[in-house]
């Protein structure tokens, strides 16, 4: 976050440097805490509002791939992994809710 952002445009703007994409926000979704290095990781769920999006100056590699697809021993946070976990979960339920848990040092 940068200063006098809310968390909602930080998600916006992060998304648009990492991922070249333009998003719109539907629902805070899921947030850890991360207490042994200092970190909340806060995710919200969202959609494109267009099909464009690109590697920017931060990421190597962007992509959408379907579930099954998730390269899950190459994602770089076990945030991003619980945080996919979950989503998964409740579209298969068909509702979303918000998740929240500390993760702890391996």
């Amino acid at each position: 976050m940068e200063n006098g952002e809310t968390t909602a445009q930080a998600a916006i703007r992060e998304t648009d440097e990492e991922a070249g994409a333009n998003i719109i926000i539907d629902a805070p979704f899921a947030m850890f805490s991360i207490a042994h290095i200092n970190q909340v990781h806060l995710f919200y769920r969202g959609r494109l509002s267009s099909p464009n999006y690109a590697a920017g100056e931060e990421s190597l590699d962007v992509r959408l791939v379907r579930p099954n697809e998730i390269p899950w021993p190459e994602l770089a946070f076990r945030s991003v992994t619980l945080c996919l976990e979950r989503y998964l979960a409740d579209r298969t339920d068909g509702r979303y809710g918000f998740h929240e848990a500390k993760i702890d040092p391996l």
